[in-house]
């Protein structure tokens, strides 16, 4: 997402953050505001950059996965340091079961 008038990020992506999960069947409404409103700017503003997010259809598999790429491993410890990260990701866990993250090199291809 950018501003009208501003350029995208560029950036050299070396890690990506994998985040999966089940939507709790109450809460589609609510986390889908969340989502659009406050995780993924909240992201961005913390510098992962939003990829790719993906809707499992079929299979034993979360729900969902979202996925994040960064330059550094540093600003993936920042940011879960950060009081931040603590606040966004309380809040997608209220909406989700079966929640899990995890930080992998980067490949450019679909990872989980």
């Amino acid at each position: 997402m950018t501003e009208k008038g501003t350029s995208p990020v560029q950036i050299i992506p070396r890690y990506r953050l994998l985040i999966q999960y089940d939507i709790r069947l109450d809460m589609y409404e609510p986390y889908y505001q969340f989502i659009m409103n406050e995780f993924l700017p909240g992201m961005q503003n913390m510098g992962l950059h939003p990829v790719a997010a993906y809707h499992t259809a079929y299979g034993n598999y979360p729900l969902r996965q979202m996925d994040f790429v960064t330059e550094s491993l540093d600003t993936v410890r920042e940011v879960f340091q950060s009081e931040r990260w603590g606040t966004l990701e309380s809040q997608l866990k209220s909406f989700t079961i079966h929640y899990d993250r995890k930080v992998v090199r980067y490949r450019d291809s679909f990872q989980f």
